[in-house]
């Protein structure tokens, strides 16, 4: 028998993605279930789920944290100046509609020295917040992200019914660019996993995910920021080397041409 917070695949995926179940219909016979490491939720039938055996987890675990870690060194031995400089990279406001991601990216903007204010809301409740939240906290770009996915049997790729929570990404996205119309002056990524890529660009994104409608990782979106974080704005920000570090790449994040956020200044300060 599945309970509520089981780790489990899906036997029709191979259990290439690993899931935490979030509810269960014992009527349906089926469970609501939300990514571990993967920004995807969906519903499977019971039928079609495997326990994930917490060594093998463990395991995953690890060789995630490891890649994490690696990837935190070399974005900060990327940022080494010859010159003793002081910077200041943009402010992020981060909404996330999942409490375990949230706190997962944050440990990472600690890591990489990024100002960060960070507030878990749901995907459904984000539009009607982010408006008040932008005048408070003033942020240089906006994180707006969480769960979703796309289903075929309910539309093609461009029926915005076909999708989880997009039409909330969108309607967010439209009310930030309400506060702030200017890309350069606030930068805004959007969505999750298999998002409505197009239609969060044309809602006023500066990036988003997912052009070919696969999972991005957990800390894609924290990818993004990085480079948003500490490209001069002096320069344009580079979408190769987002795709870097991201685990999805050019499949699972997308955006256009947009000024970095970091400033620097001489003498360096004292700490």
């Amino acid at each position: 028998m599945f309970q509520v917070g089981d780790v489990v695949g899906r036997k029709s995926y191979h259990a290439d993605v690993h899931f935490r179940i979030i509810s269960i219909s014992r009527e349906k016979g089926t469970a609501e279930l939300k990514g571990i490491d993967m920004r995807l939720c969906a519903d499977a039938p019971l039928t079609d789920l495997v326990k994930i055996e917490d060594d093998y987890r463990g395991k995953m675990q690890e060789q995630e944290m490891k890649r994490t870690s690696s990837s935190i060194k070399e974005l900060r031995s990327k940022r080494e100046q010859g010159e003793a400089y002081f910077e200041l990279p943009g402010r992020v406001l981060h909404i996330d509609g999942d409490a375990n991601y949230l706190k997962k990216c944050l440990g990472v903007y600690r890591e990489l020295n990024i100002p960060v204010h960070g507030i878990h809301i749901s995907e459904k409740e984000i539009p009607d917040r982010v408006f008040s939240l932008l005048k408070k906290i003033k942020p240089d770009i906006l994180v707006m992200t969480g769960h979703d996915a796309y289903s075929k049997s309910k539309g093609d790729k461009n029926n915005i019914k076909a999708y989880r929570h997009s039409c909330f990404f969108m309607d967010a996205v439209r009310r930030a660019r309400e506060y702030e119309k200017n890309r350069d002056n606030l930068i805004i990524f959007a969505g999750a996993c298999q998002s409505y890529f197009e239609g969060l660009i044309q809602a006023g994104a500066n990036f988003a995910s997912s052009p070919e409608r696969v999972n991005i990782h957990a800390l894609d979106p924290v990818y993004i920021v990085e480079k948003a974080c500490y490209t001069s704005i002096s320069r344009i920000i580079s979408i190769k080397d987002i795709f870097q570090y991201s685990l999805s790449g050019s499949a699972g994040l997308g955006g256009f041409d947009t000024r970095g956020t970091l400033r620097t200044g001489k003498p360096k300060m004292e700490e």
